[in-house]
């Protein structure tokens, strides 16, 4: 049975924002330091971005982690270097190298800048079953008009075990964590007064099973998963944020007044009426 208190601290961090989750992190790590590994396990961060020995940019998350060391998927190096560090065999690395290549061209196309990075290792008691994490990051680099900082981080983590008949299943688990810092003051108006943050997080899970015949048909097939789950949770957290954003001012102030809120539910619920003794 879980731990209550880490069942607690869980419930805690989900209810903060993403911009400030480090800290939150920190904090309930002075509170309860037994759970310090569980809660780093647990709980996704920000991404950090960091560079390799040969410039390469690339992302650290708890996937690339050996003690304090990180493992750059470009080249198959731990920062600082370490002698015994976690590396995957050959036939993943050769399969990794690949993905690093296909969802690089990805972020290219749509996030249009940022940092990508994907990291594979073996799945325990799997024949020939793998795990691997695809991660992108988009940071505001300097402050634009209305936009002074803000980031997308896209965490996906899919596992692939290889059944019998030429198929596949793929369980692929998505995190999407967004924060924006905007603020559309003028210059006649006293400055922050138009300033709005808004951030979150959200996690979906779909799980398929897909043909194959090769190796490589495994990074098609994730591929095609992992983006039509990006486009859904993007849809998903335009309605829920911006459309719920939207509602809420219209509560305090509504456009048109309260009268013309009133014909228009009046209206509806004719046409609902008429339409229903069809």
């Amino acid at each position: 049975m879980a731990d209550s208190r880490l069942i607690a601290a869980l419930d805690l961090v989900r209810r903060m924002p993403p911009a400030r989750i480090e800290q939150t992190l920190e904090e309930l790590v002075d509170l309860v330091p037994d759970l310090t590994d569980d809660l780093l396990n647990t709980i996704d961060q920000p991404l950090q971005l960091a560079k390799d020995a040969q410039g390469n940019a690339y992302l650290n998350c708890d996937y690339n982690r050996d003690g304090d060391s990180y493992r750059s998927p470009w080249t198959n190096a731990y920062d600082p270097p370490i002698d015994d560090g976690v590396v995957p065999p050959a036939n993943l690395r050769q399969l990794e190298v690949a993905a690093n290549d296909l969802f690089n061209s990805y972020r290219e196309m749509y996030y249009e800048g940022g940092a990508s990075s994907v990291y594979f290792w073996e799945l325990d008691g799997a024949a020939d079953g793998f795990a691997a994490c695809v991660l992108f990051k988009k940071t505001v680099e300097a402050a634009k008009k209305g936009l002074n900082a803000g980031f997308w981080d896209a965490i996906h983590v899919v596992e692939v075990r290889p059944q019998g008949g030429g198929e596949a299943h793929y369980k692929l688990t998505s995190t999407i964590m967004l924060s924006l810092d905007t603020d559309h003051s003028t210059k006649s108006s006293v400055p922050g007064a138009a300033a709005l943050k808004l951030s979150g997080s959200m996690t979906r899970q779909a799980e398929e099973k897909q043909p194959f015949k090769s190796a490589s048909d495994h990074l098609k097939n994730v591929g095609k998963m992992l983006e039509e789950m990006e486009n859904r949770m993007r849809d998903s957290l335009q309605t829920v944020y911006f459309g719920r954003t939207k509602t809420t001012v219209n509560k305090i102030y509504r456009m048109g007044g309260a009268s013309t809120d009133k014909m228009k539910m009046d209206l509806a619920a004719e046409l609902q009426k008429q339409l229903g003794g069809k």
